[in-house]
């Protein structure tokens, strides 16, 4: 990639071409669509103009006419993926509702891109999709009676709970991929490992909790729990 800037630069502020000439034979879409494809089929690793390139079928060094920095693929990258939101005209007027959509949905798409949680960050919350979600998130959540400043908290808890919980995911996953045995059996060995220690009564708290309210049974169910619990937390108290 290009070096940096003398000045920090915003890539949405800086037009897709400069100056005359033959009208480009790709558009900054294509150059982020093809950067994508990689990081979707091959991880983000291998994403490079060099890939990127052979992927257009064009020369590398034309590229940087498009993005001229690494970070700036990554930011136009992140809110491609943002674009895959499905946003109702309007909220449904339940709060909780809708929050609990955008948390679904968050988790699809980052699985859909498992390259997404190695490149988010803070610095890329003010996309054109970052800002289209931020309102309409803005607009679901005018029901709840707490300080806009709580509004904002909550989105970005919602999106750190998202983003934590697919982490773990993925990092189980990964893991299990190297194991020589399933993770069924991986599981029964360690399952049956702390049922021993806690025979030994030297666990009774635990053991009373494990069985009194056994774990959730799987990710899916893991996932709804926390982000109701996190949505509790925001919720007026009752009469």
């Amino acid at each position: 990639m290009a070096g940096r800037a003398a000045e920090p630069e915003v890539i949405w502020a800086r037009p897709e071409r400069t100056g005359r000439g033959p009208k480009p034979a790709y558009s900054r879409r294509d150059v982020v669509a093809a950067a994508v494809r990689i990081a979707d089929a091959e991880g983000i690793d291998a994403v490079s103009m060099r890939r990127i390139a052979a992927d257009l079928g064009c020369g590398t060094m034309s590229l940087y006419n498009y993005v001229p920095r690494k970070e700036d693929l990554y930011e136009l990258m992140v809110d491609a993926a943002g674009e895959e939101y499905e946003l109702p005209e309007a909220p449904s007027g339940d709060w909780r509702a809708d929050m609990t959509d955008l948390a679904r949905q968050t988790r699809a798409i980052m699985y859909r891109h498992p390259w997404l949680t190695r490149v988010m960050t803070t610095a890329y919350g003010f996309s054109p999709n970052a800002l289209r979600y931020l309102e309409w998130c803005l607009g679901a959540l005018a029901p709840l009676d707490v300080e806009p400043g709580q509004r904002m908290q909550l989105i970005a808890m919602v999106n750190g709970t998202v983003m934590a919980t697919v982490r773990n995911e993925q990092a189980i996953a990964e893991r299990a991929r190297g194991l020589p045995w399933s993770e069924e059996e991986e599981q029964a060995v360690r399952g049956a490992y702390l049922m021993e220690q806690l025979a030994t009564g030297a666990y009774p708290h635990l053991a009373a909790l494990i069985a009194a309210s056994p774990a959730p049974a799987d990710t899916e169910e893991i996932f709804e729990l926390t982000i109701a619990r996190l949505l509790d937390s925001f919720a007026p108290p009752g009469p």
